[in-house]
């Protein structure tokens, strides 16, 4: 009754287990279960991409969502039947997109958490790396926007503060001045409370905040001596 596809099809698995706040509630569907179905499949599909699932995989999807104990069996036996093969994980990135649709916030903090995971074994692999940005391509960002959301969790283009707002060299003032406004409105802790998401997305969207503040004084202070 939640949704169709995948998704639907996975809450046999994990039916009657609520991750998240149910505050989202709408029309008697619940988006934060949804949320977390995909947020499993996907989470244990990435981790495969490398063709190895790591202890420390499996524990930062854990951390990050704080799963209560008495879940925890749940969560693990559907992160364990995803993570079997990458084959599929299309659909559920495509069904989370057309879920929110118009929603572009939310459709980020999921790769964040999904780029948290990837960084857990302290190596980002050229096949997660891969199936981040297919990801990412399907829920509509642009490999400009994924260079951004990519450089809140991975060198090199961290320490470019053009990068980090989301715009190019020759972006004037008031295109640089829009983009870091929006990236502080989207990152900021109400906000992602508003969106309901777990507590750990909010110490992983207060430290891309601090990026982005830094990355604009930056740019702010290379342009004054310019």
């Amino acid at each position: 009754m939640l949704v169709g596809g995948p998704l639907g099809a996975a809450l046999g698995v994990v039916a009657g287990h609520y991750l998240f706040d149910k505050s989202a509630e709408a029309d008697g569907a619940d988006p934060g279960v949804a949320f977390t179905i995909a947020m499993i499949a996907l989470a244990a599909k990435m981790a495969k991409a490398d063709g190895v699932v790591t202890e420390e995989e499996v524990k930062a999807f854990e951390r990050i969502f704080s799963v209560p104990p008495d879940q925890l069996s749940t969560v693990r036996r559907f992160f364990d039947l995803a993570r079997q093969d990458t084959a599929g994980y299309e659909s559920y990135a495509a069904q989370i997109a057309r879920l929110y649709a118009g929603q572009p916030a939310v459709l980020e903090d999921i790769l964040d958490g999904l780029f948290e995971i990837a960084a857990a074994d302290g190596v980002m692999h050229p096949d997660e790396a891969a199936f981040l940005e297919h990801v990412a391509e399907i829920f509509g960002f642009s490999q400009g926007e994924f260079r951004r959301i990519r450089a809140s969790h991975f060198p090199p283009d961290a320490a470019d503060p053009y990068v980090v707002i989301g715009v190019g060299y020759d972006a004037d003032n008031d295109e640089i001045r829009r983009s870091y406004y929006r990236l502080v409105r989207e990152n900021h802790p109400d906000q992602l409370i508003a969106r309901g998401v777990p507590e750990e997305f909010i110490r992983i969207a207060t430290d891309k905040l601090a990026a982005i503040n830094v990355a604009y004084e930056k740019i702010v202070a290379e342009r004054a001596t310019a």
